[in-house]
């Protein structure tokens, strides 16, 4: 099922920084948005109809406002009627301008939520179409905590009650800082770009067991936490087992789909007396160099390969040499 917001959800969030208030206070704001496309009215005002997608919200700017006192009283009628016809989910008329008493009295006709905005055309389409990516971006939630170490965006999962909120603990304390921890919302925010953030009612709290609930934003300030980073890598912390064979150069990439996006996977075997902490910071500290197009330990292999190359045909020439 695709995602959709309410209207009334989005003017109670939104509706100060979009400058707005319904002019038709008695008209429910029960439609929902379910595309980020916004649309101003052009060819329509004209009677083209073929493109014209009713889902979207509709912003009347200075130029649309001009052009509807130019045509006939019929005209207008017929046109405005037909647009409501369509079920627009609203209308938003930008520079603080207000509709002709008959459109109001159609949008009534047709329970269409009208809305008057300060901010100019432009910016107030710039601003929905932000605020709607947001809502309606693809998302999921995780189970983990989320710390942004020395800049890399880095998740750390694992089953119930492995460490996870104690790691990232640790990294707070040593200077690091929380997204989120427990539930991890992470959404589409560009195309390759995954974003986490943390739930509201669990924002800036870590659960440590045996302690409870800690404030981390009371406790080590407000350079510790931040309300959302980019998920550039994922820790996957497991129980160390012998009988297991772990990647011991690191050459191999692993990786883990989100939302149809492939996220750095590094399995970390634990063990008591193991410092995850800083091995978490190696792990972002590795990311970077990877961001900067350099892979240290496949550049090890690569010339542990060529030594043993070089090492194979020196063995082969004396092998050779009867002199």
């Amino acid at each position: 099922m695709a995602k959709q917001v309410n209207l009334a959800d989005l003017i109670k969030q939104h509706g100060e920084t979009l400058q707005v208030k319904q002019l038709n206070p008695d008209v429910p704001l029960d439609r929902e948005i379910i595309t980020v496309e916004i649309n101003r009215p052009g060819l329509e005002l004209i009677g083209y109809w073929d493109f014209f997608v009713p889902d979207r919200i509709q912003v009347f700017g200075n130029k649309e406002m001009a052009f509807l006192t130019t045509r006939s009283d019929e005209d207008l009628h017929n046109m405005i009627e037909r647009f409501f016809q369509l079920n627009v989910p609203c209308v938003f008329f930008a520079n603080g301008l207000e509709p002709p008493d008959h459109m109001l009295q159609l949008a009534e006709k047709y329970e269409t939520p009208l809305f008057s905005s300060q901010l100019v055309a432009t910016e107030l389409s710039a601003r929905m179409s932000e605020f709607l990516n947001l809502d309606l971006a693809p998302s999921t939630t995780f189970h983990g905590s989320m710390v942004d170490v020395y800049g890399v965006g880095m998740l750390i999962t694992g089953r119930s009650g492995i460490g996870k909120s104690e790691v990232a603990l640790d990294l707070i304390e040593r200077g690091h800082r929380l997204v989120a921890d427990d539930v991890v919302r992470v959404r589409v925010a560009s195309t390759n770009v995954l974003v986490g953030s943390g739930h509201e009612l669990l924002e800036h709290h870590l659960e440590v067991r045996g302690v409870g609930i800690v404030d981390v934003r009371r406790l080590f300030g407000i350079r510790n936490i931040r309300a959302q980073k980019r998920l550039e890598v994922i820790v996957k912390l497991i129980e160390w087992d012998e009988n297991e064979s772990y990647d011991r150069i690191g050459a191999t990439e692993n990786f883990m789909e989100i939302l149809g996006i492939k996220i750095p996977l590094v399995t970390l075997p634990i063990f008591p007396g193991k410092n995850i902490t800083v091995i978490a910071e190696v792990i972002a500290l590795n990311q970077l160099l990877r961001i900067y197009g350099e892979f240290p330990a496949k550049e090890f292999q690569e010339h542990l390969m060529e030594k043993l190359q070089e090492q194979s045909k020196l063995r082969e020439y004396l092998s050779r040499d009867f002199e």
